[in-house]
């Protein structure tokens, strides 16, 4: 995990861009040794972006086929079963 001061932004910035790019993975930034923002290339920033979207298109796709429907408590349960499976 990159984390560096928010102050490299200015006093670094091509070190900083380099390391996003160059990495192909986000820098963290901070300010007062607390998290303030992330950097990411554009690139990267699309690919997650674009996996979210496609999977709420494939979301909307499928509630389309079928009327049954879930409580949010039931979404969170179900969501909390797959994440202690794996």
């Amino acid at each position: 995990m990159n984390i560096r001061p928010v102050s490299d932004l200015r006093n670094k910035f091509p070190d900083v861009e380099s390391q996003v790019m160059i990495s192909n993975e986000p820098v963290f930034l901070t300010k007062n040794g607390y998290g303030t923002m992330v950097l990411m290339s554009i690139d990267q920033y699309d690919k997650l972006t674009n996996d979210l979207e496609n999977k709420l298109n494939e979301a909307d796709e499928l509630a389309e086929l079928t009327t049954e429907r879930f409580s949010l408590e039931e979404v969170v349960q179900r969501v909390k079963e797959r994440i202690h499976e794996g």
